[in-house]
C-alpha cells in the first residue's frame, strides 16, 4: 500500500482504534467514541448524507477519502463505505495527513 493515509489507517486498525461499516460507525459516533469518520468517495449519496448529518449533530469531523475497496483493504476487511477512528491521537494525525494531501 503506497498511500500514506491508508497505511496510517491500517496502523490504527491494528491498534484496535478503528470501527468499520455503517452500523459500527453509527454506534461509535452516537456513543461518543468516534473522533474522526472517513467516508469512501464512491459511497452512495444517501450514505454520505446520513453520515454527514449524524457527524454534524454529534460534532464529529467527517472526511471523504479513497474508495470502498481501498478503505476495506486498509483495514483488512471487505469493501467498507466508512470507518470511524476512535483514538484522538490517531484521528488528529490522520486529519493532518489529509490536510497535507489536500494542500498538495
Amino acid at each position: 500500500m503506497s498511500d500514506r493515509i491508508l497505511s496510517f489507517l491500517g496502523l490504527a486498525e491494528k491498534a484496535g482504534k478503528v470501527e468499520t461499516g455503517g452500523f459500527a460507525v453509527e454506534k461509535a459516533v452516537k456513543d461518543g467514541k468516534a473522533k474522526l469518520v472517513l467516508v469512501a468517495a464512491d459511497a452512495s449519496d444517501r450514505t454520505k448524507k446520513s453520515l454527514s448529518d449524524m457527524c454534524s449533530y454529534y460534532h464529529v469531523t467527517m472526511k471523504i477519502y479513497a474508495g470502498k475497496e481501498s478503505l476495506g483493504n486498509a483495514t483488512g476487511k471487505a469493501e467498507r463505505s466508512c470507518a470511524a477512528i476512535t483514538d484522538s491521537g490517531f484521528a488528529k494525525a490522520l486529519e493532518e495527513k489529509l490536510t497535507e494531501e489536500k494542500d498538495r
